[in-house]
């Protein structure tokens, strides 16, 4: 996903939307060769199309969110506001999946949203602010969309077939803007976002995988490795710096990551000796 970013931010001044529609395209076409060589994958299980649509408008918002926030903000600001979708994913499983939300995790959600406000910086001009608060609302949906995939994977719906359905669907709604504000491009923009497209397949799967085969608070930690390398990549290719208060956002949004994430492990290993 930090990769995917990159070649998003380095194809230049094309429409997110448009930059999305090659990045579920690309996506759409691995998936479904993954999909095809699985064969007995296709069967949609009773009662999950409803939530293989949810988990996929939900997704839809996340990435051209996400793709927005890209363009405008340094790259590992708008991946940490859009890594607030493990948090999201922890509440949004409660209504879905009735997972149980407690104290800590619950306090944890609430800091690391104040955490996101240092990113974001809300204020007086708030059309400075307008593009990482569309990010932090990508990461909001992306939220909804995993605990989406945790539920499809209760009811054995595979993997292969929530990226294929999900990316198909992404395209088909990034078709109409493609039609009315479609940009030329040059073969270079055209190739790098070929790049983020299977950067984007590569995560997309692992992702699913994970929420798919674990419980979000189990899995939530490893998530913000993007952040890592996102800031890493950002500062070797744009020469972007973060400032004070965006590193102090990144601080707490992780720390409570692993607070989160220690807590679990020792509440699973206290239930699983009673």
């Amino acid at each position: 996903f930090s990769l995917m970013g990159v070649f998003v931010r380095l194809s230049g001044d094309v429409p997110f939307m448009q930059k999305g529609f090659f990045r579920n395209i690309v996506a759409l076409i691995i998936a479904s060769c993954i999909l095809f060589k699985e064969r007995g994958s296709i069967n949609i299980p009773a009662g999950s199309l409803k939530y293989l649509f949810i988990r996929s408008v939900a997704g839809s918002f996340g990435i051209y969110g996400n793709f927005y926030a890209i363009d405008r903000i340094n790259i590992a600001d708008a991946a940490i506001l859009n890594k607030m979708s493990p948090f999201f994913a922890v509440i949004f499983s409660y209504f879905i999946l009735g997972e149980k939300i407690t104290p800590v995790p619950f306090i944890a959600v609430m800091a690391a949203f104040g955490g996101a406000m240092c990113v974001i910086k809300p204020g007086i001009h708030i059309l400075e602010s307008l593009p990482a608060l569309v990010g932090f609302l990508g990461g909001m949906w992306a939220g909804i969309a995993y605990a989406c995939v945790r539920k499809l994977g209760s009811m054995k719906t595979t993997g292969s077939l929530i990226v294929v359905f999900f990316s198909a669907f992404s395209t088909l709604v990034a078709i109409p803007f493609l039609i009315f504000d479609f940009s030329p491009m040059t073969w270079q923009q055209v190739l790098l976002l070929c790049g983020a497209g299977a950067a984007a397949a590569g995560g997309q799967f692992g992702i699913t995988y994970a929420y798919y085969n674990a419980p979000a608070r189990d899995i939530s930690i490893y998530d913000y490795s993007q952040i890592i390398f996102s800031a890493l990549l950002g500062y070797i290719l744009f020469a972007q710096i973060p400032d004070l208060l965006s590193f102090t956002g990144y601080a707490v949004i992780i720390m409570m990551a692993v607070l989160v994430f220690v807590y679990n492990k020792r509440t699973s290993k206290e239930s699983s000796v009673n």
